[in-house]
Formats: structure tokens, sequence, C-alpha cells
């Protein structure tokens, strides 16, 4: 944590080099100020204890519709509101005459970002005054204070709006760093048990985020699963058969499946998050592209929408199969000491939430960019080697894979969640947006 201030500090080092030029149109500033806050907040994801991939998602949701309607409400004749369009989102406030996009922007992301990471420690939230005020200043530079003083008061008003929408979802309140009290695993052969020693572990993460309000979908249970492969213990069983595929990889992996396993393990509090990763590739994408504020807001809004309903229907169908891990099965039936590539997560098997959110994301940004090559670098601070796609859809089958690798998912879950992304692409794609 020490180590946390300086870094974020070092935020505006590590933002594009146009912000840091003398003049900066005004489209490209506030461009770079929203990633600017996008990217805050996945720094604070690595040091906030109650996110965890699901309040991630959630939170890139959030982030995603506050720059996408600020920027919107400014091109009445280019872009459509999502008011209307998204589950519980009415009518946003009234945009005054002479705004301006940067200031405006920026206090929304700046008023979004503060209040949803509002339980972040000390650090963070130093952190948070410092780039309020840097941020601000660099939006209001040149400006006549009765500009600013508008534009920022707008801005905060949707954010505002923003967070009232977001505090009836379901997600609003974390208990217990969201492992509940008093829940008793399912003792019948073939449910989830816990596999961490840790004590709150002894529940599973969040078990009734699939009952959150979707961002697009109508419930959590829109793009249902059909079910596992039953339990069984017989060797010629599908159970066993994807079992044993797990455990036979598990003891003869190359390289580079060691490699694929950790660039995606995303783990909490060690990394960005799987959401938040897929984020940064689309910022990597943004930046690298050059692409113009609206597309680029459109693609954050339309990735945020996708990530938060993949987590929701992926943890809605977790629950309601409460699939055993493979570290359990294989310890019970094949081998008492294999233990697996990658640290199992406190919470059921099927289907695979890398799978589900890669094939969302994935879908969502073809739809936007294209299936265009690109090279991942959301790794580097952490001593991860860049990886290289084709394209986005190729990025989710490895994603998705790399679980298999890890030891943590059975073929089925990955199959299925990528199935389940695509799913919930479709409803994200049906949003009406540019014009």
């Amino acid at each position: 944590m020490r180590q946390l201030f300086p870094a974020l500090l070092g935020l505006f080092l590590l933002l594009p080099a146009s912000l840091a030029r003398a003049e900066v149109p005004r489209d490209g500033l506030t461009r770079d100020l929203i990633l600017g806050w996008e990217r805050m907040a996945l720094l604070l994801t690595r040091h906030t204890p109650t996110f965890s991939p699901p309040v991630a998602s959630r939170t890139i949701g959030y982030l995603g519709v506050t720059g996408y309607e600020v920027v919107a409400s400014g091109r009445p004749d280019q872009m459509q509101s999502l008011a209307g369009q998204m589950n519980g989102l009415t009518a946003l406030p009234a945009r005054p005459q002479g705004v301006d996009d940067a200031v405006a922007a920026d206090a929304a992301m700046g008023a979004v970002v503060t209040a949803l990471f509002a339980h972040t420690g000390p650090t963070g939230q130093r952190a948070l005054k410092a780039m309020t005020a840097k941020s601000a200043a660099k939006a209001s530079e040149g400006l006549q204070p009765a500009v600013v003083e508008a534009s920022a008061g707008y801005g905060r008003a949707v954010g505002q709006a923003i967070l009232g929408w977001a505090a009836t979802d379901g997600g609003d309140r974390i208990d217990n760093m969201g492992f509940p009290d008093g829940y008793t695993p399912n003792p019948e052969p073939g449910h989830w048990v816990p596999t961490s020693h840790i004590a709150l572990q002894q529940a599973p993460l969040l078990p009734g985020w699939g009952k959150n309000r979707p961002f697009v979908l109508k419930s959590g249970a829109d793009c249902g699963l059909p079910p596992p492969p039953a339990w069984s213990t017989d060797p010629a069983s599908p159970a066993y058969i994807q079992a044993r595929e797990v455990y036979d990889t598990s003891r003869s992996l190359t390289p580079d499946q060691k490699a694929m396993a950790r660039f995606w393990s995303d783990d909490a509090m060690l990394s960005v998050t799987p959401p938040g990763h897929w984020l940064s590739i689309a910022m990597q994408v943004i930046e690298e592209r050059d692409v113009p504020l609206p597309n680029a807001v459109d693609a954050l809004a339309r990735l945020g929408a996708a990530s938060a309903d993949a987590f929701i229907g992926c943890w809605s169908a977790k629950f309601q199969y409460d699939f055993i891990r493979p570290i359990t099965y294989i310890n019970q039936t094949i081998d008492t000491k294999w233990t697996p590539l990658l640290i199992t997560p406190p919470f059921p098997e099927y289907p695979s939430g890398h799978s589900t959110l890669s094939g969302a994301a994935a879908a969502v940004l073809t739809d936007v960019w294209g299936a265009e090559p690109f090279t991942d670098h959301t790794g580097e601070r952490d001593g991860l080697a860049p990886r290289s796609f084709p394209n986005f859809e190729a990025a989710a089958k490895e994603a998705a894979l790399s679980r298999l690798y890890g030891g943590i998912h059975f073929r089925a879950a990955i199959e299925q969640g990528l199935a389940q992304g695509q799913c919930i692409a479709k409803a994200v794609r049906a949003l009406r947006t540019l014009k």
C-alpha cells in the first residue's frame, strides 16, 4: 500500500501524450480525461478489498454510461441517450447552453469514481483528491470561469444522477467482503465445496449477484444455459472425462500454456480483474487508433454494459447449478494430491466467468471496431509479456481456454460461458447510440 500513492499520483505520466501537450483539441482532451478516470478506477480496483470481479464489472458499467451521456448530451444530432434503453435509467439532467465537454466529463467521471470507491483506503483517497485537482485544472485551462462553473455543475449533476440509478440495482452494498454469514453449502455430491482454508471463504462469493438489475438484459436468467454434465465418478461419464482432461492437461503444460494461464489469471487484489483487463484492451485500441470521441465513449458504454451483464448472467447460472470445482472432483476421484496451476476462486464452477465475460466483450468490440489484429500490453506492469491476437474473438477464446490450463474449469464451463457471452452481446448490440 505504501507504493500505491506514488503510483496513482504518477497516473498523469501514463496518460496519452496528447494530454500533456500545450494545445489539445477539446474532443481529444475530453477523451483523454475520460480514459484517465477509467485508468484511475482500474488502479484503485487493485487496492480496494471489496472489488472482486463482479463488483469491478459493475463499476466499469456505470463509468461507461457516465462518459457516454455527457458527450451525447452535446451532440443530439449525432448521438442518442441511453435513458429509456437501459433498465431503470430515466432522463438525465438537462444540459445548459455553453457547457464544455471536457470540464463536464471530468466532473461527472470524477464524481462517480470517487463515490464508487468511497471505501478505498486513505492512500487511495489521497490519490483521488490529487487527481481531481489536477484533471479539473487541465480541463478548465483557458476557459472563462463562468463556463467552468456551469460545465462542472452540469457534470456533477450527471454524476449524481448515475449514482442514484446505481444505488437501486442490488449491488450497491457489499457486506462481509461479499461472503455471506451463515451460508451452508449443499452437501449432495457434485455441488460446490469450499476450496480455500480461509475462514471467510467457506461461503461462496456474492451468491445473490445474479439477481441484480442488469443494464440491458431483462434479468440475469435471460441468457440461461443447459446444465453441466451430470456428476458421476464412472470413468465413462462426461463428468469424469472432463475432469480427466483437466488433470492430464495440467501434467503436460507447455511454457506457452502456462504463460497463457498467468496472462489471463486476473486475480482480485493482484490485478485489474477480468473486466478491467478487457477495459484495458479497449483503451489501448482507442489510443493506438486515435478513435474519435463519440466512437470511443460508445465503445466504453457498450463494453461496460456487456461486462456488468456478463457477471450478472454468469453468477445467475453459477448459483443455479452450484457445480463442483475441478480440484474437488480430481482430489476425490483421480489424485488426492493434485493441485492446479492457478488458485481456485471461491465460488461454483459452471459456467466460467472469464469465458462469459470474454465472449461478451469480444463480440461487442468486434461490433464496434471489426476483426482487427491487436497487441495486449495489460500485464506489462506485472512482468507479463504482451500477447498479440488476430482479432478480439481469438483473444476471447484464449482467455477462456486459459482457465482449463490453469486447472480451475472444465471444458463445458468454457464452451458454454463463451456462448452465454455471445447471447449477452446480442442484447447490447440492440442499443441505439450513434445516429
